[in-house]
């Protein structure tokens, strides 16, 4: 495996939204996927002209499969009570290449420093309930090639190990091509050479992050 790819990361398929009251101040999160500074900076503006009259929208983005690029920011909320703990919910989650903007409408009574960090953590939190989450798995796209014998034992084994082709041609020979995780790889070769006869041809045609959902 490249040594910059990581095993796997948890993220976003579908983003979503949630919302949190506190002592009549509405918190309202958006999440998002976001694979670049660009596209969060984007979203996180987008959001601040959709809820134009809130008090506050508070941000907090993690890019990279290692989450190399974090950022926050508390908008105008006390320093450390908004964007911070927004950050650390999708760290302890470890979710990546996302973005999140917590709005809030101050209902009148203020809620100190305990309260704004439980307040924008569950508002994330209720926001993450509405999102379809998956997990990006290191593996490479490999091309199978047979013959009408060998087919059906190779799809066998597929099965068994959970991976479906993303593409069959069946002309004069049989070529296969699937998404397969790297852990288990190469024992999935093996088996596939094994049951043919070493007359199945595999080639890893590239490496790649696949998506699953959880």
């Amino acid at each position: 495996m490249n040594e910059n790819m990581v095993e796997s990361y948890r993220v976003l398929l579908e983003g979503g939204e949630g919302e949190y009251v506190e002592k009549k101040s509405r918190f309202i999160a958006t999440l998002r996927k976001c694979e670049s500074e660009g596209e969060a900076a984007a979203f996180i503006e987008e959001m601040k002209k959709k809820y134009w009259d809130a008090r506050h929208n508070c941000s907090a983005f993690v890019i990279g499969a290692r989450g190399e690029l974090a950022r926050c920011s508390d908008d105008g909320e006390p320093g450390g009570t908004a964007g911070r703990p927004m950050l650390e919910v999708l760290s302890g989650e470890g979710i990546r290449n996302a973005a999140v903007v917590v709005t809030r409408y101050f209902g009148g009574v203020l809620l100190g420093t305990g309260g704004l960090v439980r307040a924008y953590t569950q508002a994330v939190k209720a926001g993450l309930e509405n999102c379809t989450l998956g997990r990006m798995r290191h593996g490479w796209e490999v091309e199978i090639g047979t013959d009408y014998n060998g087919v059906g034992k190779i799809l066998y084994l597929l099965g068994n190990a959970g991976i479906e082709p993303v593409e069959s041609n069946y002309a004069e020979a049989v070529s296969l091509r699937i998404l397969a995780p790297s852990d288990g790889l190469e024992r999935l070769e093996k088996e596939i050479t094994e049951a043919t006869g070493g007359r199945a041809g595999i080639v890893r045609r590239r490496e790649l992050y696949f998506a699953e959902k959880e």
